[in-house]
């Protein structure tokens, strides 16, 4: 594309229009041992107030998904080959570098995995939540630490104004993680992506940070999107879920839809293996197998050597993800229909 030419203003985005609409998103990694097709056309949609978990197993290419979403892929080795990102009704792949580098932050932000590695060491909590207005809002430094308190209030840190000076360290593994959230909420965006921010928190952090989360959103009425393998952490916060294996989405629905009637073995197979108070005792019904190498997909589905349903056309033929299963559900299962039935 030639960038010397000017580029005509994109329309504004019609309200019915999702805040987030990816189309086909693909994203390879070139290695020495061969190209993996980490994201392979995976397409969805995020509206205003709305949270969405992409749920699946290590590897399965969600946090690729989000490092492509908000721009900060690794390039190289990794690469976007195709696709659209539309965020408030622009293409973001077609933005210069620069327009990008002011929505991310600004317009969208993300939530780490890891709190602890995420925040600098040496500079106090204070400090680091003030800098995002001294940057952005030319904010000075009287002003940046009243924000970066009120930030830390709104986030439920108790004694923030005292607490302002301290460092990441001198804070459990839960108040690091609310700092993060607070940083992401720094300059309001009409989006935040969490990749799996409840990971090494015990159950009752993870349920007030979540619920935390879900507050958030509804306050801001922004987007989120929840990335993470635990079905259980999402239950009472998500309003859609979209499952992706190898690579690919391989289910999406409404959360109570999904929860309710599985369309997909692998969700079945995830959702069977969450322990149960009335299985107490009983051994737990693990899906057999690993995932593939997406250096080396198998052929067909990309589920069928682990598939307890699998037959020959499932080892040759690609599912699309049928969009008949139900009202904002879809499946890519040749069988589909096979599996509702059971329920």
């Amino acid at each position: 594309m030639n960038r010397t030419q000017p580029r005509p203003p994109s329309p504004p985005p019609s309200p019915e229009a999702p805040l987030l609409a990816v189309r086909d998103l693909r994203v390879e990694f070139r290695t020495r041992d061969g190209v993996a097709q980490a994201v392979n056309g995976v397409s969805f949609g995020v509206s205003a107030g709305e949270t969405l978990a992409v749920l699946g197993e290590s590897g399965s290419g969600k946090s690729v998904t989000a490092q492509a979403v908000m721009g900060i892929l690794d390039t190289p080795p990794g690469r976007i080959t195709g696709g659209e990102i539309r965020f408030e009704g622009r293409d973001l792949l077609t933005l210069p570098a620069e327009e990008r580098r002011k929505i991310r932050g600004a317009r969208m932000a993300m939530i780490f995995q890891d709190a602890l590695s995420s925040l600098n060491p040496v500079l106090s909590v204070g400090y680091q939540l003030g800098e995002m207005f001294r940057v952005h809002r030319g904010a000075s430094r009287k002003e940046a630490r009243a924000k970066a308190v009120e930030l830390m209030d709104r986030v439920r840190i108790p004694a923030a104004r005292a607490r302002a000076g301290d460092y990441p360290h001198q804070f459990s593994g839960g108040m690091r993680q609310r700092i993060m959230i607070a940083m992401a909420l720094a300059l309001e965006p009409r989006l935040i992506i969490a990749d799996e921010p409840t990971t090494a928190l015990d159950v009752t952090v993870q349920a007030q940070v979540m619920e935390l989360l879900a507050d958030l959103r509804r306050e801001y009425r922004m987007g989120l999107i929840l990335i993470t393998h635990d079905l259980g952490v999402v239950a009472d916060v998500a309003d859609e879920i979209a499952v992706m294996y190898a690579g690919r989405i391989v289910e999406t629905a409404p959360v109570g839809e999904l929860y309710r009637a599985p369309a997909h073995p692998y969700t079945k197979g995830l959702l069977d293996s969450i322990p149960r108070l009335d299985q107490k005792g009983q051994r737990l019904n693990a899906i057999k197998g690993l995932p593939p190498s997406l250096l080396s997909v198998p052929p067909g589905c990309g589920f069928h050597p682990r598939c307890p349903m699998a037959r020959p056309v499932c080892r040759t033929d690609e599912p699309p993800l049928y969009g008949e299963v139900g009202p904002g559900r879809a499946s890519a299962c040749h069988f589909w229909k096979e599996l509702l039935d059971e329920r």
